[in-house]
């Protein structure tokens, strides 16, 4: 705790321009990251950040200074390089994107390893620190690099925001932005390039092996929790924040521990939680709702079950043992069991020596399942002409489905009958 309390303090300035900087990093790839996500150009971000090493070395070798505007301005030409090529050999050649893509990624990482081997081999005493580029070093970001960090992410944040609603409709539906007459070539340009330069400023902290992590990690956990473009930017940037800061707390912690990696692994322990437990999209909030919902069709039909019975003996309140129940409806032992336990706790079904009957909000719940069938069963056979014997199966799926508004719109389509194709009573 005592060391913890030390980092969040920042009172040690080279922590505090390594926090700042990261997050600063963080925050701008997470937003970036989204459109790219969303325009499922994952794979481009792979591919601009293995090409911006050769920019950054030819700017090294023109300038002969390790100065980040200048290396900047290397990167981003290379990467809009990159960007042109697969653009170009994607629309003139018949060679599939990921192909292109894994092309122009090789050929312009060749070129830069062969580049900083040259440079490194050239005995220039100013060419100390290049091979950061390569696998990342965010603990030798300095007060220079945290300003340029800090005005690449305002012109990011800039861009995203006057250009939002242009960049929302592309991401989701580019032939329709066409269509109303929308700069899409223009709005492209600035997407891409404000790609390229997150991706750009990036890749001194995590390396051009690990920055396609940091441009698409913080947006594919935030899509697990939204289905909104806005709280997915919000959650996306937030995430990118949070793993710069974890990543240099293990790094502050741990001397040894490289911080980039740190924030990668980061990323993916966000990513695989929000995999896991996001309400609508997570594998377990899935499998949950399947469950909810699997257990509700059961109670459903174990209600619909004893109103049926009720109709057969022509009276209300009858009580049925669990041989009826079976021999009316197939059920697993276990799942009536289940269903039986659930009815009861919400006050739906009474037990006496070992027999079942509704309650009256049981009985109200079961004459709303029957309602629901039996008007669906009408439905199929009035309006699409099914066969009365071949109506039950899909009104078995659809009786749990229907919303008391669809319900009442059945009933005025059809003018609210009283008998289903069967003829018996619609309660």
């Amino acid at each position: 705790m005592k060391t913890l309390l030390e980092f969040l303090s920042l009172s040690d300035p080279n922590v505090r321009l390594v926090v700042l900087g990261t997050t600063l990093l963080g925050a701008g790839a997470g937003l970036v990251g989204v459109f790219t996500l969303l325009r499922k150009r994952a794979l481009l971000g792979d591919a601009v950040a293995h090409s911006i090493l050769p920019g950054v070395c030819l700017a090294f070798l023109v300038s002969q200074s390790k100065t980040p505007y200048i290396l900047l301005i290397g990167a981003v030409v290379a990467g809009w390089l990159s960007l042109l090529s697969i653009d170009f050999l994607v629309r003139r050649t018949k060679l599939k994107a990921d192909t292109v893509i894994g092309l122009v990624l090789s050929v312009f990482f060749g070129l830069g390893i062969w580049l900083l081997t040259s440079i490194q081999q050239s005995g220039a005493a100013s060419q100390s620190g290049l091979d950061k580029f390569l696998f990342g070093k965010a603990a030798s970001i300095t007060s220079q690099d945290v300003e340029l960090f800090a005005w690449v992410t305002l012109a990011l944040g800039l861009v995203l925001f006057f250009f939002y609603k242009g960049f929302k409709l592309l991401a989701f539906d580019g032939d329709f932005a066409r269509a109303i007459g929308m700069p899409v070539r223009l709005l492209e340009f600035l997407l891409s390039t404000v790609t390229v330069l997150s991706i750009a400023v990036g890749i001194q902290a995590v390396g051009v092996v690990l920055m396609a992590s940091l441009l698409i990690a913080p947006a594919a956990a935030a899509r697990f929790w939204t289905d909104r473009l806005s709280v997915m930017l919000v959650l996306a940037g937030a995430m990118g924040v949070l793993a710069a800061w974890a990543g240099a707390f293990v790094s502050y912690t741990a001397p040894s521990m490289p911080t980039g990696p740190w924030i990668v692994l980061a990323l993916a322990f966000l990513t695989g939680i929000s995999m896991l437990w996001a309400p609508k999209r997570g594998v377990l909030g899935r499998r949950l709702r399947q469950w909810r919902y699997t257990r509700k069709i059961a109670q459903e039909n174990l209600l619909k079950t004893l109103f049926q019975l009720e109709e057969l003996d022509g009276g209300e309140g009858a009580r049925y043992s669990r041989v009826a129940i079976l021999q009316h409806r197939e059920l697993e032992t276990a799942q009536l069991s289940v269903a039986l336990r659930a009815l009861k706790r919400r006050g739906w079904i009474e037990e006496s020596d070992g027999l079942w009957r509704m309650s009256p909000a049981g009985r109200e719940q079961a004459r709303q399942v029957v309602r629901r069938h039996r008007l669906w069963e009408l439905y199929l056979h009035q309006r699409l002409n099914l066969p009365a014997d071949h109506v039950h199966a899909g009104a078995e799926a659809m009786e749990h489905l229907l919303t008391p508004e669809l319900e009442n719109a059945l009933q005025k389509d059809l003018g609210f009958p009283v008998q289903d194709p069967h003829h018996s009573p619609i309660p």
